[in-house]
């Protein structure tokens, strides 16, 4: 229940800030539109401990400004190639052990790995995962492991 209650609360912020509207009758729809959408959820049982970690919340708000960060850095990085004469080019595939063992840890390492420019996660395993690195500075970043031991973990309950 916990959780029902935390994605419609999620759901109503989320609709009042991208909205931005305070009228009734806009209000009124954002209200329906948020009970049926977690009614909707809750039928089709996609609302549990893994869609909507609130474990993991605070964990994760203290993730996110290193991973904007690394993002930042990643982008300037990726602005310099970009605009070389002699651009840095040296594609490669690597695999890299990882400490996630849930797919929830896995996934949240996957997308980060991927949100910062000059990677792309490719392929998980039961302990590694597969990166496309644009050269060796971008490859270099995911084989030091830094981001990996700063994804929160998450124990899966049997």
């Amino acid at each position: 229940m916990k959780h029902l209650l935390s994605l419609s609360a999620v759901l109503a912020l989320l609709w009042w800030i991208l909205s931005g509207s305070t009228s009734f009758k806009l209000v009124g729809l954002g209200i329906v539109s948020v009970l049926f959408t977690a009614y909707v959820a809750q039928r089709l049982q996609a609302v549990d401990r893994e869609s909507l970690p609130l474990h993991m919340a605070k964990r994760l708000l203290g993730y996110w400004p290193y991973l904007l960060w690394q993002i930042v850095l990643s982008n300037i990085a990726m602005s310099r190639l970009i605009l070389s004469r002699n651009p840095d080019l040296d594609p490669r595939i690597i695999r890299v052990n990882i400490r996630q063992k849930s797919d929830l840890g896995k996934v949240v390492l996957g997308n980060s790995i991927t949100l910062t420019p000059g990677t792309v996660t490719l392929d998980f395993g039961e302990d590694d995962i597969e990166v496309y690195a644009i050269n060796e500075e971008a490859a270099n970043g995911v084989l030091s492991g830094e981001m990996d031991n700063r994804v929160p973990v998450y124990e899966e309950k049997s």
